[in-house]
Formats: structure tokens, sequence, C-alpha cells
């Protein structure tokens, strides 16, 4: 479990290379998903997959001044969120989608963290597979978040997607947003998962949590 500043932190590492602590805008950002998450709560019973988990908590959060502790999981899933927004998606949409999304991807966050690290980024491998003209990875097993927006969105349907999933492979991902898509339009976009996985699971374990108090 991890403290928000090691996360801060982390992700710093990640994006702001060469600075020596995390930005106020991405502290600003962060706080901002984290605020949209708490303030739409969560009915676990739901018959909405939005309505029925949060982003970023695995309960109900306590209020504003106390301390809460996320997982490795909640943490990757706060990078996608800033992801999401660094593509001008509304901190809304991003929060939406890692609502309806979050039970496979954290079976997929998980999943990708028991596979070695050395095979997955083998860079002879990825050299063999490369065919000019085809999609090319930074891992040999690439994962994705894929999602379709709506195709005229109204100012309600800019907070949410229009569908959206998780899959392993490059096939499904892109047959799945073929048969989405069909008939109904749409944008699409897809967010591969295994790099950063990884990336963002190092940069955590480097990291060290703060006192409540001292200046972050």
């Amino acid at each position: 479990m991890y403290k928000r500043n090691q996360i801060e932190a982390a992700i710093s590492d990640l994006i702001e290379r060469g600075t020596n602590r995390p930005s106020l805008a991405l502290r600003t950002r962060i706080k901002r998903l984290l605020d949209t998450d708490r303030l739409l709560g969560c009915a676990p019973n739901s018959d909405d997959r939005e309505a029925r988990n949060y982003a970023f908590f695995d309960k109900s959060p306590p209020g504003t001044g106390f301390e809460v502790w996320f997982s490795a999981y909640e943490a990757f899933a706060l990078l996608q969120g800033l992801q999401l927004m660094w593509h001008n998606w509304p901190q809304r949409f991003a929060v939406s989608v890692l609502r309806h999304v979050r039970p496979e991807l954290e079976k997929e966050h998980g999943r990708i963290l028991k596979m070695d690290p050395a095979t997955l980024f083998d860079r002879n491998v990825l050299r063999q597979k490369f065919v000019p003209g085809s999609a090319v990875f930074e891992t040999t097993k690439p994962a994705f978040l894929s999602i379709v927006s709506h195709y005229k969105m109204s100012a309600e349907q800019e907070n949410a997607p229009y569908a959206c999933a998780v899959h392993s492979r490059l096939e499904k991902a892109t047959s799945w947003i073929f048969e989405t898509t069909k008939g109904v339009g749409g944008g699409s976009s897809m967010f591969e998962l295994t790099v950063l996985a990884h990336e963002l699971t190092q940069k955590l374990e480097l990291t060290k949590p703060q006192k409540r108090g001292r200046p972050g």
C-alpha cells in the first residue's frame, strides 16, 4: 500500500524527468481526480457499472483530512486517469472510464505484473517482431484499455464514454472497436498498459511515505 505522496513522486519521476519534486500542476490534477471520484459516491449493489465501483478507492474513502492508503492498482489507475486528461478528456470522463472498467483493469494489472520483465521487454524479441507497417510496442505482450466516445456528444455525454473495455491482445482490442463502432460511428482510442504498469511499479518501490504535516 502507498501514500499519496509516494504516488505523486513515482508518477512525477516517470513524466516530469529532471525535477526534484512533483509539480503543483500534477498534484492538482491528481487531487481533482480523487475528489471527483469521492464526490460521486459508490453503490455496490447498483445495476450501473459506474456506480458500483470507485475508480481510485477500494471502499468509501474517509473525509478530507484523513490519511488514505492506495493499492498498487489504484496508483496505476490514477496514472491512467492522468493519461486520459492529457488526451484532452475532462476529469469527469476519466473517472467514468476507470469506474466502468475497474474489475477488468484491476485483474489485467495483476496479470501484467506477474509476468517477467526480462521477457516482456526483451529487445531481441521486439526487433524480431518488427514488421514494416505494423503497430510497434515497447513490450512483447501489450495489453490495452480501449475507449469509444460518442459520435455527437451532448453536454451530458461528454462526461462518460460510449463504451470502454480492457483487452490482453491487440487483435481482440481492434476487433472490439470495430464491432462497437459499426453503424454508430464515434471516435476510438487505445492505451497500452503493460509498459506503464511495470514502469510505475519500479518507481513506487523507490518511494517512501511521508508523515502527515510535513511539506509535500
